[in-house]
């Protein structure tokens, strides 16, 4: 298709400012903050994870969609992102896995994208200005820029926003374990990606997939040995259902484990704040600090809430002594905290990443080893 018979569309930001493109995935309009992913690769996984449910996606790689899209790397049952903006698509994908192009994909998912964006530009912009509300328009919802940015500033804030119930589980499932059965878990699905469970089962573990409405009654009905917080989107603050139940857990000292709005909700039991990250951290590429043994890893990350706290910082929690366990060394964000006292920890980041990297992996294995009996300290 040549330039001229694109159809045109803008990506239109709640502070005014508007970026031209073209049309890229399904027409129409959509609405969601807008952040960007340093991520080089992996784009299905990104795309496909519940945490950027109500968030428009700005890839800052130049190049996207080289590899298509295959029936085999979805972290979920669907796209959850509400917009895709990219600046080169590839004409034509490049892969022995691909079975469609990712265009297809978008259009097949109603999900309307833009391309030809400098995403550069856009980065800057909102690395100085902050995640904000954005809507992308494309087709015949593409009208005068005062209408546009009218209907963005009357869309939905992600602060406050109580989303976990739009992407969890409507029905409880279960994940068998790879071979023998070492441990059973209850993991509440606040957004969970489906690389998770495969985790856990090649270390033997049955995983008892809840909803997010699951109570301590659903847990120990599972006769769990560990309990697992997924990863999830929105605002924890919101989550008062999961940060009452998580308090029941570590009163009755079952092993928790928790990653990214898992972190948080342990946080949040263990008595601390959370607040709302100027941009966030989204990539597979971000380092994090183990306080203990100062070993860096990269990891992947998706979050725009973080914990209150300091890099090492020990506190006093209902449940004993606990401490900053990890930090991030580009701005000192609080990237894990570990109950001294009672059998829980839980980091930011992602040790399940898909696809990739995977420096963190080993905390599924220290998970085992709490279930074990092991030391948490």
């Amino acid at each position: 298709m040549s330039r001229s018979t694109r159809t045109a569309a803008a990506l239109v930001l709640e502070d005014g400012r508007v970026y031209r493109g073209e049309a890229f995935g399904a027409t129409g309009t959509t609405f969601g903050e807008v952040v960007f992913c340093t991520a080089m690769s992996g784009y299905q996984e990104t795309l496909t994870d519940p945490s950027y449910h109500r968030q428009i996606v700005v890839a800052t790689a130049p190049q996207i969609g080289n590899t298509g899209w295959n029936d085999e790397d979805d972290e979920s049952g669907r796209i959850w992102v509400s917009g895709y903006v990219v600046r080169d698509p590839a004409r034509v994908p490049s892969n022995w896995r691909s079975t469609r192009g990712l265009d297809d994909a978008l259009v097949e998912q109603n999900v309307v994208g833009i391309s030809g964006v400098d995403t550069r530009a856009l980065t800057r912009h909102i690395r100085e200005q902050g995640a904000m509300r954005a809507g992308v328009f494309s087709g015949a919802d593409l009208t005068d820029v005062d209408t546009m940015v009218g209907k963005v500033r009357q869309s939905q804030q992600m602060l406050g926003a109580d989303l976990a119930g739009d992407v969890t589980t409507a029905e409880a499932y279960v994940v068998k374990a790879d071979g023998d059965r070492r441990f059973r878990v209850a993991a509440i699905d606040l957004g969970i990606k489906s690389n998770t469970p495969r985790m856990m089962a090649a270390r033997g573990i049955e995983t008892h997939v809840l909803p997010a409405t699951a109570t301590l009654d659903d847990i120990l009905a599972v006769e769990a040995d560990g309990v697992f917080l997924s990863n999830g989107p929105g605002d924890p603050a919101t989550q008062d259902h999961a940060v009452a139940l998580t308090k029941s857990v570590l009163e009755r000292r079952i092993p928790l484990f928790g990653i990214c709005f898992g972190n948080q909700i342990l946080g949040r039991a263990l008595g601390r704040g959370t607040y709302k990250l100027r941009y966030g951290h989204r990539g597979i590429n971000i380092p994090v600090i183990d306080v203990a043994t100062g070993r860096v890893a990269i990891t992947a990350q998706n979050h725009g809430f973080a914990l209150e706290g300091e890099p090492g910082e020990r506190f006093d929690t209902p449940f004993g002594a606990a401490q900053v366990s990890h930090y991030c060394p580009n701005d000192g964000c609080v990237e894990g905290v570990r109950a001294l006292e009672v059998p829980a920890f839980s980091v930011q980041y992602h040790p399940e990443a898909a696809a990739g990297p995977h420096d963190a992996a080993d905390l599924f294995d220290q998970f085992v080893t709490l279930m074990e009996g092991g030391s948490n300290a």
